[in-house]
């Protein structure tokens, strides 16, 4: 380790055992203190954001941070933010800055892969009933995904499937072995027990994202009947381990109101939830259900409800497609993220399932570099709106060019399903949001 890294790590440390001994009134000290030590300017932006959000005393993000000093487990909370600021972010944001620069592609933040395609539920309109049961990563495999992911300076590591908790004791085993990393997965909850959540108190480093389409009727229908009290019991069993978890929620034309809806965000709070991933229905493969998708008018219900929950709110909340215009627009393709599914294919995002690299055949840098992520960096943003992101819901056509472009490949195996295909089924939800995003985006300020 570099003397710089070693030093920036010492007092990345200090200030989190600084804040552990009074959070209450050390909060704004230590948003000082990143103000100084921020000399290249990496966090500046988000600081701006951060420091009124923490520093007024009836904010609900204070209330966030505060109730994670009260009601996490402190060695957990310690490790998570360890890894989380210092590697993740910090010292691994500038390995990944240098290494974009060195090899002129894109090196993601995250990357999310499939432990195994195999799941316990036959939710409506899912991809992984595609892939069926057989496909899976080895340890091995998934060991050098984040040993070759920690080299290009990624730290954050996400699971997706399938349901990952089939393979938890190959999880808990990567957790070990990285210690160093954040781990986390989007999961049914349905395998988390006590005696999981031992485990993930003795690793420190794991945060589950549960997933949960709204209340009973809604996360029964899509999902299977019993699945409701399932998840609320994994909640009470992880909130009683004092360990963190999230929720995963997608919104669809049949529970859009459901999800945005203060009575659920505040059952969600209730249980213990500190974050909330929020996706739309994508029509992924040929036994998607295309109805399943959310109108222009629910995608601008969920425009305007996130938005005054992350002011009333003490959850952090994401929404994965109207929160373009905070990142740049797409971040898949390696801009901040990929994903690889359990056939070891590399894909620009979990939406996007063609692929003209595998980990089996290169390494994830030659991937990136490879032509269908460099036609990603080459072609982001894909619209001048960053309230139209998305290469395929979006902005159908742009897909369907840098894939024929890369020669990538479907990996869709059950029934393949051309780039066009796929963005056929998007033309007619594409041609009605752009309207609406147009009027919220110059609402907003913001130039076309």
């Amino acid at each position: 380790m570099a003397l710089k890294e070693k030093v920036t790590e010492i007092a990345v440390k200090q200030a989190i055992a600084y804040l552990e001994k009074d959070p209450e009134n050390n909060i704004e000290k230590l948003i000082n203190w990143v103000d100084r030590f921020d000399r290249q300017g990496r966090v500046e932006r988000h600081m701006k954001v951060i420091r009124p959000a923490l520093t007024d005393r009836n904010s609900n993000w204070r209330k966030l941070v505060l109730r994670a000093y009260k009601d996490i487990d402190p060695e957990v909370r310690k490790t998570l933010f360890e890894n989380f600021v210092l590697n993740a972010t910090i010292t691994g944001g500038n390995t990944q800055a240098a290494n974009e620069e060195k090899y002129d592609c894109n090196v993601p933040w995250a990357i999310l892969f499939d432990p195994t395609s195999a799941c316990n539920k036959h939710c409506v309109g899912c991809w992984a009933a595609e892939y069926g049961n057989h496909l899976n990563l080895s340890y091995e495999e998934m060991d050098s995904i984040v040993s070759q992911g920690k080299a290009l300076g990624t730290y954050m590591y996400l699971f997706t499937g399938g349901e990952p908790l089939i393979r938890k004791k190959d999880i808990i085993r990567l957790c070990e072995d990285h210690n160093d990393c954040v781990f986390s997965a989007f999961t049914n909850a349905s395998l988390i027990d006590d005696a999981f959540a031992e485990e993930m108190l003795r690793v420190k480093n794991f945060v589950p994202a549960i997933s949960i389409e709204g209340f009973e009727e809604a996360t029964d229908a899509r999902r299977g009947k019993g699945t409701y009290q399932d998840t609320l019991r994994a909640m009470e069993i992880l909130r009683a381990h004092r360990l963190p978890f999230g929720i995963s929620c997608c919104y669809t034309s049949a529970n859009a109101e459901v999800i945005g809806s203060d009575e659920y965000f505040d059952k969600m709070i209730e249980m213990g939830a500190y974050f909330a991933w929020i996706f739309t229905y994508m029509p992924v493969g040929k036994k998607a259900v295309p109805e399943l998708m959310a109108t222009a008018e629910q995608r601008e219900f969920m425009y305007h409800k996130i938005r005054e929950f992350r002011k009333t709110k003490d959850i952090f909340t994401v929404d994965f497609w109207n929160d373009g215009e905070y990142v740049g627009g797409c971040i898949a393709g390696g801009r901040a993220y990929c994903h690889i599914n359990a056939n070891g294919d590399i894909e620009p995002c979990a939406f996007i399932h063609y692929s003209d690299s595998n980990i089996r055949e290169k390494t994830l840098l030659e991937a990136y570099r490879s032509p269908l992520f460099m036609g990603y960096r080459r072609n982001q943003p894909f619209n001048k709106n960053m309230l139209r992101p998305c290469p395929v819901l979006d902005n159908p056509g742009r897909l369907t060019q840098i894939v024929e472009e890369a020669k990538a490949k479907s990996t869709d195996y059950a029934d393949t399903e051309s780039a066009k295909e796929y963005s056929d089924k998007c033309v007619d939800k594409a041609a009605l949001w752009a309207p609406v995003s147009e009027k919220l985006w110059t609402g907003s300020g913001h130039e076309l």
